[in-house]
Order: structure tokens, then sequence, then C-alpha cells
């Protein structure tokens, strides 16, 4: 794969408009919950789904004299999220007050980072493709910061005809704000940045990823450009909780700007939502700058400062993170591309798969897990957590491959009577009688018995040496699947006097 810069002009990354070709600029702002029992200045729980208003503190309450404390797992959990994104980590950073009205807001004011982020540039690398060739392409997006706040509650409209009501259980939940920088070029950029990001919080287990449960939502800033001009005016629109609905609001928004420009029209800097059920972007109100937050420095809280020590040893108990994986599965057990790509894109995933493959043939193992396992699963709606085969399971079935003791085919059966059954795959080929035939004495016999049967086409098979794969097919069905293959292929070309 090739490593591009997302940020200089590529053919491939334009649409057509009625006038020319346009360039689509995207930047996001993803808000990722930090995966902690508490939130981030209080004790209170952040479990989902507990009953409204249940997991309120006094301060997320903003009781009068109640005063913010950090949660020292949350500064972990945002530096280790820096480390994982490959991005620089402050030693200082400053929490401000950000003013704005927040109806689900008790305080009245948020509690963010602005200038001192605890974490600076970085970088995502996603994959994008295949193209005509079949071939993927790596593209570098960069990483503006990562800075810590408190989440808000939220208003809940349908409950009364004449009133709103209020949950504030995740009212000062830790977020962090993942800022890319203008770098995606397309609806499928984009799609795929998001999914690298969550790939990668997952590994570090800093956020669940959960967008249905608003663990992660994006605000998707786009804008259009004639290739090689200066940036155009970009539109926010905020809370998108899906990555497919991230894909279908670049792709409305983008027509929707490209139409108003082709028309001698501007743009307006605003914030929108995107309605899924339309499939398309509306006005909610104009955009806010910075200075119209009124930031300072909290004054309940004190600057944030760590050593290196403290990052050091975070980066000593990181996981082993997508692309690091990826690499070592194509170089030391010879996968393909596609292949390891498949089996990183869940941590579940790759750990199930290495289980399987120690001390045995990779290559067979990846086919067993993304062919037969992962098919299996995604047929019946399960996730890699759900399976009824263990690993364990799996790589018995493919020692009893190795050892000849079963053919292909058997396994194939074997693998079905497990995942309905379970047991243990060698006592069910040893009760079931499921061994595989390896006399050559019987497959002889059952050789000379087809042949037999098909005087023709042993004329023809001799004429056309290649349909010896027939009369191998048919010993193997007279022989329940039994036979060992290679054996029968070898008799099979005796007999016939074929090579």
């Amino acid at each position: 794969m090739t490593i591009i810069d997302a940020r200089q002009f590529d053919q491939k990354r334009t649409v057509p408009g009625v006038t020319g070709d346009w360039e689509i600029i995207v930047g996001m702002e993803v808000h990722a919950q930090v995966l902690s029992r508490a939130k981030l200045f209080s004790g209170a729980s952040t479990e989902f789904g507990k009953a409204p208003n249940a997991n309120v503190a006094l301060v997320d309450a903003a009781m009068p004299g109640m005063l913010p404390v950090i949660n020292e797992e949350c500064v972990r959990q945002a530096v280790r999220t820096g480390l994982g994104l490959r991005a620089k980590i402050n030693n200082r950073s400053v929490f401000d007050r950000k003013n704005y009205f927040y109806p689900d807001l008790p305080q009245g004011y948020q509690i963010s980072q602005f200038k001192d982020p605890i974490v600076g540039e970085g970088t995502v690398v996603i994959s994008v493709g295949p193209d005509r060739k079949g071939e993927f392409e790596e593209i570098e997006i960069g990483i503006e910061r990562l800075h810590l706040e408190q989440d808000a509650g939220k208003s809940i409209h349908d409950r009364h005809p004449s009133m709103s009501c209020v949950d504030l259980n995740r009212t000062g939940v830790a977020l962090m704000e993942i800022v890319s920088k203008p770098d995606i070029r397309s609806a499928d950029e984009a799609k795929a940045y998001l999914t690298k990001l969550r790939m990668i919080l997952r590994y570090l287990g800093t956020c669940n990823g959960n967008m249905d449960e608003g663990s992660m939502r994006a605000d998707v800033n786009v804008s259009v450009r004639r290739p090689g001009e200066g940036f155009g005016t970009r539109c926010e629109i905020k809370n998108v909780n899906s990555i497919r609905f991230v894909g279908q609001a670049i792709e409305h928004e983008a027509r929707r700007q490209i139409a108003i420009l082709e028309e001698g029209g501007t743009i307006d800097q605003e914030t929108r939502l995107f309605d899924p059920g339309k499939g398309e972007t509306r006005a909610m109100r104009s955009k806010e700058e910075a200075h119209d937050y009124r930031y300072f420095p909290d004054p309940d809280l004190l600057p944030l400062e760590f050593d290196d020590a403290f990052v050091e040893g975070l980066a000593a108990e990181l996981t082993e993170l997508p692309d690091t994986k990826r690499a070592r599965f194509v170089t030391e057990l010879g996968l393909s591309v596609y292949d390891a790509s498949i089996l990183v894109s869940e941590k579940a995933i790759a750990d199930f798969f290495e289980q399987v493959a120690e001390g045995r043939d990779g290559k067979l193992a990846a086919n067993w897990v993304i062919n037969d396992l992962l098919g299996a699963l995604n047929k019946d709606g399960r996730g890699i957590d759900e399976t009824p085969v263990s690993a364990r399971q799996l790589g018995t079935i493919l020692d009893l491959i190795g050892k000849g003791t079963i053919s292909g085919k058997i396994a194939k059966d074997l693998f079905a009577i497990v995942w309905e059954e379970g047991g243990d795959p060698a006592e069910i080929v040893e009760s079931r009688g499921m061994k595989q035939v390896t006399d050559t004495g019987a497959i002889e016999t059952a050789v000379d018995e087809v042949i037999a049967a098909n005087p023709d086409k042993v004329e023809q098979a001799k004429a056309k040496p290649s349909l010896a794969g027939w009369f191998v097919g048919q010993v193997m069905k007279a022989t329940g699947g039994k036979a060992n293959p290679k054996a029968v292929n070898a008799i099979v070309k005796e007999k016939l006097g074929v090579e």
C-alpha cells in the first residue's frame, strides 16, 4: 500500500458539478465517551441504561458549594488514546469554562479545554478502496488535538404536551473530543476514518464506540472548493451517531453547497442537523466561533500536570494496535493484507484467531476463522463473543485435518456438529466413525468400482486427463467423503494411466 498525503489534490477526490469538478473538504470532531466507572469530576456512576436521573451527584446537579475533582482514570484514558493516535502528549493542560447555554447542563457552562489540550497533533492511517485494480490505498489523516470535557444531559420532549423533561445521567460524563485536520476528501474516507478511530479506541479500551448508546458521535464539518483553491465556507453537521449516516450527510451537504455555488449563491456558515429519514441536512442555527463561548480558565481547577514517567508507564502497558498487528499477521503468518485486515477489525476477532493459529498453519487458521466461523456468525447475526465454537474446539478441528484423521469435507460436517451440539471434536470423530479412510486397499476397491461403472468416461479421460478429477469426485462421494483425497487422486491417475 502507498501512503499519500490527503491534503494534496488528487483527481480521484473530486465530484462533478454542472460547471466543472469540485473538491469536498471534511474535518471531524468526534466525541468519544471515556471508559470509566465514574464521571469526569464526580464519583457518580456512568452505567448506561439506568433510570432517569439515577446517576447524578451533587456536583453534577451544580448544587451550591460543590467543587469539581478530576478523575485520574479519565486522564489516563486520554493519554492512552493520544499514544494510540501517535500524538504529542502535553504534560501540562488547562481546563476552561465554555460559556454557552445548555438546558441540560445545570451549571450553565461546560468544563472543557481550549488553548491547552491534554493531547496535541497526531495521525490516523485509513485504508480506502479497492480501486479498479483491486488495490487499497492508505491515507494519513491528521489529528489536530484531543481534549477532555464533560458531557451535557439529555432533553426529552415527548413525555408531556407542554413541557420538556431533563435526564442528567450523562451530565458530567467524561468525553474525549478528537478533532481531525481538514484532510478528508470524500464520504468514503470519512467513514473509513471514523471506523478506524473507533477500532483504535476499542483496542485501547478507552471508549466502547457504541454509537447507538451515544458513546461515540461526530460533528462533521463540510465545505467544497474548486480543485487547488482555498477552503470554502464550512457548515457543521452536529451529533451524527452512525458511520453510515456520516457518509450520507456528507454526500447530501456537498451536493447542496455545490448547487448553491453553481447558481451564483454563497454558503452561510451554520450548524445543521442530519435527518436520516429524509437523507438530508437542515439548518439548526448560525455557527458560533470560539470567541462566542468566552473561554477562560476554570477557577475551580488547577492546571493538569504530569511528568514523562507517567506517560512512559502508560505507553509500556499499551496493547498491540491494529496496524501493527495486521503487519505482523502478514509478515509472520503469511496472510494477505485483505485477510489480515478482516481479522484485526475487532480485537476480539484478532485474539480468537491468534488462539486458533498458535502452533498451526496461519493461512489455514485464517481461512477457517474468516470463511467458516465469521460466515456462520454473520448468518446468525451474532458477534464473536457469542460464538458456539470456541478457539480450542476450532483448533482441534484443524489438528485433526493436519494429522489426516479427517478430510476437509468431513471437517465441514464436524464444524456444523460442534456449532449445533458442542462437545470435543476429537471425541465426536471417534464416536461417530468420521475418521478419514487411509487404507489404500479400500480406496483402490472404490476406484475400481467407479471405473468399471463408467467405461465411456475412462476413454474420455485418456484423451483428456483433466477428467480424472471427475473420478476423484465420484470416489469421494461413494466413500461419504471419508477417503483421503490425495490417495484417491494418486490411485485414480494410476488406474487411468494419466498424469
